[in-house]
């Protein structure tokens, strides 16, 4: 059994796995954004094997329905969950990091074989994938701060600083917490590992399908 909660925009719905970082998708109502939870099952498998974390999903059960907004419309998960308050301890700590890491190295995996021009969408739009990993890194950097980390947006190609804003994120989402945001007004450590994998993996999956001939 997987715990799936809903959060409810007007125009959108997003449904994410609450147990699985970056395993959310989204559609125009409940059931249609739960449809393409199920239909990435096997795409997200691919991530959790590189993390070495078994994966048994089972049928979705939605335990939770969260008020969305503007960010949710446009396109993003925006709301935590209530259990996302919770105090966690070492096993999820390790875990979420663990899956995080597996999400930005499917990404660099992904950029290493995709071409520098991707196909255009279906009305001629779309970012190609130097400008795409740009996107990526600089929307890091700001979710970054969200957990108290500060780093200036790294270029898509510097690696030095991407691996030590990259480094310190993961040192964030490794530690145990007491339920408690780590700076005031932040986010949650299981949404910021949702939304980090989420916005990785989304993309992942966009460069793929637009690489494909």
């Amino acid at each position: 059994m997987t715990s799936v909660y809903l959060e409810l925009g007007s125009k959108r719905i997003f449904a994410c796995a609450l147990e699985w970082p970056g395993w959310c998708r989204s559609g125009r109502d409940a059931e249609s954004a739960l449809a393409a939870l199920t239909a990435y099952a096997d795409r997200y498998a691919v991530v959790v094997e590189r993390a070495k974390i078994p994966f048994e999903t089972g049928a979705l059960r939605v335990v939770e329905r969260v008020k969305g907004g503007s960010t949710t419309d446009f396109g993003a998960p925006e709301r935590p969950a209530g259990a996302d308050r919770r105090p966690f301890g070492a096993e999820q700590a390790a875990r979420q990091a663990a899956l995080v890491r597996a999400a930005w190295e499917t990404l660099a995996d992904t950029a290493a074989h995709a071409p520098a021009e991707l196909r255009k969408g279906p009305r001629g739009g779309g970012r190609d994938r130097d400008k795409m990993l740009d996107h990526v890194v600089a929307a890091e950097a700001s979710y970054a701060r969200k957990i108290g980390v500060k780093h200036k947006a790294p270029a898509f190609d510097d690696t030095a600083a991407i691996a030590a804003m990259r480094a310190d994120i993961l040192d964030v989402l490794a530690t145990p917490r007491d339920g408690s945001p780590p700076v005031p007004g932040g986010w949650y450590v299981p949404y910021a590992a949702r939304r980090i994998a989420w916005h990785v993996l989304d993309h992942v999956w966009e460069m793929q399908d637009r690489a494909d001939t």
